[in-house]
């Protein structure tokens, strides 16, 4: 295993994106109506609205399970990290898109003001946490976090494969793209 001395700064990037690509993504699903949005297309979680509400969810047990660490996580606002009782993976926790979009924003405004506190020692440290079945678990903190930002790269590519397939355009999403954003259209 290579030591974290440079991942504080990757978080803050992968952070950075998280809340560029999700705006965007949000943005080209809020092109189609509901009943679009909630068609199953039998994708993993079946639609754009489901696999948006997953990654709510995910986000949302990562996040708690990272709160329970301490400093700095434990200034993770509730209303981010509040799941209620978990019920699986596809929980719904959001019937109204624009409700759910509004909240991604405030989940990753968190997630971006969390990212700038990390320090090395933080991301070091051991996580001990118990997964969705109970079962005990502990690794160092940096692989939770590279683990979170990896989970949601991977759904968005299901919502932006879900969204062509329904003709909608999500453009660039590209990591790489953010280096090039003029600073004004920087998240």
């Amino acid at each position: 295993m290579t030591r974290p001395a440079d991942l504080t700064d990757s978080y803050r990037w992968m952070a950075r994106y998280n809340r560029w690509f999700n705006r965007r993504l949000y943005e080209a699903a809020a092109r189609l109506d509901d009943a679009q949005r909630k068609r199953d297309c039998g994708a993993y979680f079946g639609s754009v609205h489901a696999t948006l509400n997953h990654l709510v969810v995910a986000d949302k047990l990562w996040l708690g399970r990272l709160r329970d660490q301490g400093t700095p996580f434990d200034l993770l606002p509730a209303e981010v990290v509040h799941l209620g009782v978990f019920r699986g993976l596809d929980m719904p926790l959001f019937d109204d898109f624009e409700a759910m979009r509004a909240h991604r924003d405030v989940m990753d405004a968190a997630i971006e003001d969390l990212a700038e506190r990390l320090t090395v020692p933080v991301v070091s440290r051991p996580m001990r946490y118990a997964n969705t079945r109970g079962e005990a678990r502990e690794h160092p903190t940096w692989q939770a976090l590279s683990h979170f930002f990896n989970h949601q790269t991977h759904h968005r590519g299901q919502v932006t494969t879900l969204l062509m397939q329904a003709g909608i355009d999500p453009g660039v999403t590209d990591l790489i793209a953010l280096v090039n954003l003029p600073e004004t259209s920087r998240p």
